[in-house]
């Protein structure tokens, strides 16, 4: 296989050079053969081969290939040698030397001997030197110039040529050098150009800016690399003729000639080849710069097409044409603001097709690309105007009616108040009669201007606009115009009787006008008439439901008044839901706007260079859920809520069906700290500042931001109001529900606030289930350890904490106030420790102060003496405590049905309810069921007062072991122990001090001997009894006792319980035994109770 041979350079056998037993002076023969001189060099024979061949080889290419083709003449000094090394010298040279040779001369050794020696040597041994060339034995130096002139000869060999050996070597080193990088620069610059013809254009501004900087880039390097390789060849070419420069006699030898010829020519071919690098380079920067542009504008394009194509999707989303007055303006002024915050787009659209007119007049090599796209910008410009335009006249038309359909309505409202204002004392005189007529008539004249007057004519002037819902509104408004004007024939008619009954003679005895003296109309008949007319034209307003224009007749005779109130009620409902549907549109309207004008803003690439690094990922942390917030209240709240426009005291309605979606709110406002943080840290941003230049907003953006939570609770003022004037109409339990709901959302609210602040909690805080209440309180504690009762030492101080109630715990935090400003001051709350609900109890009332409670834990283990603000904050925790845990007590009763079933069969006598938690629990069920009149039958878990009451208040449960009462928890397993109904009379004796103390002071209890004493369960017995009711005692509630049942005592029980059960109906209790002593007859056969309630 051929393999190209790489020439040799002086870099690579630098070091074999500098060794310098064989050189290249320059000099030349006669004929100019290349003179090649070995110098006496006594380790010639130690030269390596390899090492030899390379420098004969590199020496022979040197001269050009016409001197090379004359030969070589080789001059080899041996004079300081032995006749040994000659033959050696001359053998070794004949057989490795490269190129021809034309002659070869030998200076022999001059010593007597070795010259004698190598002259009888030479003639024997002629044969061993047959070469293709002359082998001159020489004897001296002047014999050598009789062959070589001396000019062209070194000084060692007695010429007066110059040379160095070193700077002979730096020079051939620096020639190939620089001819290798004008190779090496060539290759390159082809290489580059190749790349650069065959780069396929990018369809992209990125990719093209990127390849031309890229190209860019490496032209500036590929010259500079040309710059330097020319700094090189001038500075070696200064080099060369350095000599000449120092002695303007000196010549230079035919080697330095060659040597300058060759950097010139170098030279020459990088000029040239820089030349036409620069020719190509110039087209290839005006074909990327001219795609720059075509990318540029192309996406110009894109951009402002898609504008144009949302600015024509937003005008055909304009089909609403108003459903009032009101409304109409505010669509018209929507427009208005539409086009002036289109124009930009649309004048960006112009000037870009310019800007691509500009491009085509330039000869763009993309003409037929360009030329169709300013004609598409031009077509959507028209476009869009010509349909802003179309838009205008519909809004036009449609106030135009919505005027005269206000005019109408107010017309006839001015007619209600006109007829409801006549007095009707002075219209039982002729005078007050005839005036109350000239108001009518002059009323009535005003409605040529203000009156519908053809129905046909509206649907042809407005037939553009006239959809279903307007048409059965212009509809309505003319009924509505013809009932008035019906009322007001009927009221003439009336009054005109009225006029003339008084120009009768008065009759003496008129006991039935007498009566009828405050009726508007002097007769029955009449006044019955007018009344009917009138209060029907009040009930014909609109879908009021007006069901009271069925009344019944004894409710005509106040129907003036009573109309005349639900009239101006009716116009104040109106009034508030006006209020209600500008403010949402309003709203709707800030929505659009802070989301259009900064959210977008933030992702507009024009914009970029103005937003602070990280805020354009941090958007959803300054806006919240606006968006979410913004499309409901668009596409669904008001437009439902536009539906109640006739019926505003139904919109309560409106406000429970979506109550669910106003949860939003809550995630927006758990947000809003996060939001107004951010905001502080870059308000200063110029990107919010052109923002809000723009918009020519006077506040920024944070007021907008805190629009949805004014908007929350605007909400409960408008229904409040409504409520207001509505407590009489059919949606008033409506509004009082929704009313309810939106406080309740907006306590949600709040509640979370607090709860996302509180800190140090290691679980998940949505495993406890809804937050219920939140609040400060000081609470003090008790612990109980064993026997033991081991108080706080600060026990007299209470602790502040903030309380957090759960459905499935409650929690104790300490608050901690912030410093900062806004959401930064508001507390944060450090965890302190948590209560699960299903081992937690309480007593309500704690002796001492009315707004303490106590909540205890693991059956009074642990005991916390809570003092809130108020009794009735007090009050709201109790209640809410009490409904979870009748929640839990709910669910552990439907657990455990099945089970007690199972164990009734396997156990025929319940064990007393204190005995031990085996034996209690189907007792306690079984007390359970017959207490299902009383869902908050939390003997065990909710204590009332802990202080003696009256009988009616409720008593404590003696179910301790220790003869005092004692609380029981329920447990989350599903048969429960301990759970036993309360009683509805009260034993005072048997409330234990014990549930009462306040500040850590342990209360004492009566006597264990007084509380059997009253209840007294030594004289009852095991045994059947039949129960006698007399007429003031009535049937206990637990086993639903009869006067003649039969009931059975089985066993006692510890706390003075007894087990008895009804024979007669099946069921079974446990029953005090104070009840039972105060029953017990003292018949031997039969015992008789009296009833009494436990």
């Amino acid at each position: 296989m051929h393999q190209d041979i790489t020439p040799l350079c002086a870099a690579d056998i630098q070091d074999q050079l500098k060794k310098r037993f064989a050189y290249l002076s320059g000099g030349r023969g006669q004929d100019g053969s290349p003179v090649i001189t070995f110098p006496d060099y006594p380790a010639f024979s130690d030269v390596p081969d390899r090492e030899f061949q390379n420098v004969m080889t590199y020496l022979t290419s040197i001269p050009s290939l016409q001197d090379a083709g004359v030969g070589f003449i080789l001059v080899i000094d041996r004079r300081q040698d032995k006749w040994t090394s000659v033959k050696a010298s001359v053998l070794r040279i004949a057989a490795s030397f490269p190129a021809n040779l034309q002659l070869v001369l030998v200076l022999r050794p001059t010593g007597f001997f070795q010259r004698t020696l190598s002259d009888l040597a030479f003639k024997f041994n002629r044969d061993d030197f047959k070469m293709k060339v002359p082998v001159i034995m020489l004897s001296s130096v002047p014999e050598l110039h009789s062959y070589i002139d001396k000019s062209q000869l070194t000084e060692d060999l007695g010429g007066t040529l110059d040379y160095c050996h070193t700077r002979w070597l730096c020079h051939r080193t620096a020639i190939e050098g620089f001819a290798l990088m004008v190779k090496q620069t060539a290759q390159m610059l082809q290489a580059f150009g190749t790349e650069l013809a065959e780069t396929e254009l990018p369809n992209d501004v990125q990719s093209t800016s990127s390849v031309l900087c890229a190209h860019t880039e490496k032209k500036d390097k590929a010259k500079e690399d040309m710059r330097l390789a020319l700094d090189k060849g001038q500075s070696i070419l200064e080099t060369i003729r350095e000599p000449l420069a120092k002695s303007g006699e000196h010549s230079l030898n035919q080697d330095q000639l060659d040597n300058q010829s060759t950097v010139q020519r170098l030279l020459a071919q990088l000029q040239e080849t820089e030349a036409a690098f620069d020719a190509f380079w110039a087209k290839h920067q005006q074909k990327l710069q001219q795609c720059l542009q075509l990318r540029h504008f192309e996406q110009d394009f894109r951009e402002v097409k898609a504008s144009l194509d949302a600015l024509a999707q937003k005008i055909a989303a304009f089909t609403d044409v108003g459903n009032s007055l009101a409304h109409a303006e505010h669509l018209l002024k929507d427009l208005a603001s539409f086009e002036e915050k289109s124009g930009a787009a649309v004048e960006r659209a112009r000037t870009l097709a310019g800007e691509g007119g500009r491009l085509i007049d330039s000869k763009h090599y993309a003409v037929d690309s360009i030329r169709p796209k300013c004609l598409e910008l031009q077509h959507l410009c028209d476009q869009f105007a010509a349909e802003v335009g179309r838009r205008r006249g519909l809004l036009s038309k449609s106030l135009e009616l919505h005027g005269l359909l206000e005019a109408s309505l107010k017309w006839c409202d001015e007619g209600v108040y006109l007829l409801a204002s006549q007095p009707v004392d002075k219209c039982q005189s002729q005078e007050g009669a005839e005036a109350a007529l000239q108001e009518i008539e002059k009323f009535l004249e005003t409605g040529a201007e203000n009156k519908i007057q053809e129905l046909d004519r509206i649907y042809q002037d407005y037939e553009s606009i006239l959809t279903a819902d307007l048409m059965e509104h212009v509809q309505k408004v003319f009924q509505k115009q013809e009932g008035m004007e019906e009322m007001f024939h009927r009221r003439q008619a009336s009054l005109k009787k009225l006029a003339a009954k008084q120009m009768r003679p008065v009759q003496p005895v008129a006991p039935r006008p007498e009566a009828l003296s405050k009726s508007p109309c002097p007769s029955p008949g009449g006044r019955r008439a007018s009344e009917n007319t009138f209060e029907g034209g009040v009930l014909r307003r609109g879908p009021y439901r007006r069901a009271k224009s069925e009344m019944s007749e004894s409710r005509q005779g106040r129907g003036s008044s009573t109309g005349d109130e639900e009239e101006n009620l009716a116009v104040l409902r109106r009034h508030v839901m006006n209020e209600l549907l500008d403010t949402e549109r309003v709203y709707v309207e800030e929505l659009l706007c802070v989301l259009e004008g900064y959210a977008a803003e933030l992702d507009s690439p024009l914009m970029a260079h103005l937003v602070s690094p990280g805020l354009q990922t941090k958007k959803d942390v300054l806006f919240g859920n606006m968006e979410e917030i913004y499309h409901f209240h668009n596409r669904i709240f008001l437009r439902e809520l536009e539906n109640y426009i006739d019926c505003p005291e139904l919109v309560g309605r409106c406000f429970l069906e979506r109550m669910a979606e106003f949860q939003i709110y809550e995630r927006y406002c758990q947000n809003k700290p996060r939001s107004e943080s951010l905001w502080r840290q870059c308000s200063d941003c110029p990107f919010f500042q052109e923002c809000q230049r723009k918009l020519d907003h006077k506040l920024s953006l944070d007021s907008y931001l805190l629009k949805p939570v004014q908007r929350i609770t605007k909400y409960q003022l408008l229904l409040k109001e409504m409520l207001k004037y509505s407590k009489s109409c059919e949606g008033a339990e409506d509004l009082q529900e929704a009313l309810g709901s939106i406080l309740g959302i907006l306590k949600a609210v709040n509640d979370s606030m607090h709860l996302i602040a509180v800190t140090g909690y290691d679980g998940n805080l949505s495993d406890l289930g809804k937050l219920l209440m939140q609040g400060s309180f000081s609470v003090w504690t008790d612990h109980k350890r064993g026997h033991a009762k081991v108080k706080d030492l600060a026990r007299f101080k209470p602790m502040q904490r903030h309380l957090f109630l759960h459905e499935k715990a409650v929690l104790f935090c300490k608050k901690r106030e912030e410093n900062g400003e806004g959401y930064e001051k508001a507390p944060s709350y450090s965890y302190k420790q948590s209560l699960n609900m299903a081992a937690v109890g309480i007593t309500e009332n704690v002796k001492g102060d009315g707004r303490k409670f106590e909540i205890w834990y693991n059956a009074r283990e642990e005991v916390y003496i809570v003092q809130a603000p108020t009794p009735e904050v007090k009050a709201a925790w109790v209640s809410e405590i009490r409904k979870v845990l009748t929640g839990q007590l709910q669910a552990c009763r439907e657990a455990s049905q099945h089970r007690v079933l199972e164990q009734s069969q396997s156990l025929p006598l319940p064990a007393p309810p204190s005995s031990s938690p085996s034996k209690g629990s189907t007792s306690n069920i079984r007390k359970l069921e017959g207490r299902k009149t009383d869902p908050l039958s939390l003997e065990g878990r909710v204590s009332a007062a802990p202080t003696p009451r009256p009988p009616d208040e409720g008593r404590a449960s003696p179910t301790s072991p220790d003869k005092k009462a004692k609380r029981h928890e329920v447990k989350s397993d599903p048969t429960p122990f301990g759970l036993r109904g309360w009683s509805k009379t009260s034993q005072p004796s048997e409330a234990p001090e014990d549930d009462g103390w306040s500040s850590a002071e342990e209360l004492v209890n009566s006597s264990d001997a007084e509380e059997e004493g009253r209840v007294g369960p030594r004289k009852l017995a095991p045994g059947k009894y039949t129960v006698v009711l007399g007429e003031e005692k009535e049937s206990p509630e637990a086993l639903a006792v009869r006067s003649g049942d039969v009931v059975e005592v089985v066993q006692e029980g510890d706390e003075g319980l007894w087990y008895v059960r009804n024979l007669t109906s099946s069921k079974e209790s446990w029953v005090p035994a104070s009840s039972l002593s105060a029953l017990l007859c003292t018949s031997s056969s039969a015992q008789c109770l009296s009833s009494s309630v436990w």
